[in-house]
């Protein structure tokens, strides 16, 4: 196997998680490969740098391994080289985190104000 789908190769490694996610983010313009803005249908190759857009950070990838199914997060890692820069990470550590346990809301709170879902979205898409 020398070539893959991109969008079938990102849902594989469990970058995305259905592939329908995936062709989108494609025609969507937040994957690129070798810093070209791609279709779903586009190739990729061993050696490949993959660029990609997700929740408003930028994430980088070195495609290291061709597959076609999906697989285990175990078995996926071997197929890519994550070179995403550690300040990148550090933003989205701190997202997530703070996506899970929020300081300013209580647990049982109840759904957040209009006011709150405003700052939420800027939070996320600061891009």
């Amino acid at each position: 196997m020398d070539k893959v789908r991109i969008d079938k190769w990102l849902w594989s490694v469990r970058i995305f998680k259905s592939r329908t996610i995936s062709s989108e983010a494609c025609k969507s313009n937040k994957v690129k490969i070798n810093e070209v803005s791609i279709k779903p249908s586009t190739s990729v190759e061993v050696g490949n740098l993959v660029e990609v857009r997700k929740n408003g950070f930028i994430f980088n990838y070195k495609v290291l391994k061709l597959i076609e199914k999906r697989v285990s997060a175990t078995l996926a890692q071997p197929c890519y080289e994550d070179l995403t820069p550690e300040e990148e990470l550090n933003k989205y550590k701190a997202w997530y985190v703070g996506k899970a346990q929020s300081e300013k809301r209580e647990k049982g709170a109840g759904r957040p104000t209009k006011r709150e879902r405003r700052d939420i979205d800027k939070y996320k898409d600061w891009e």
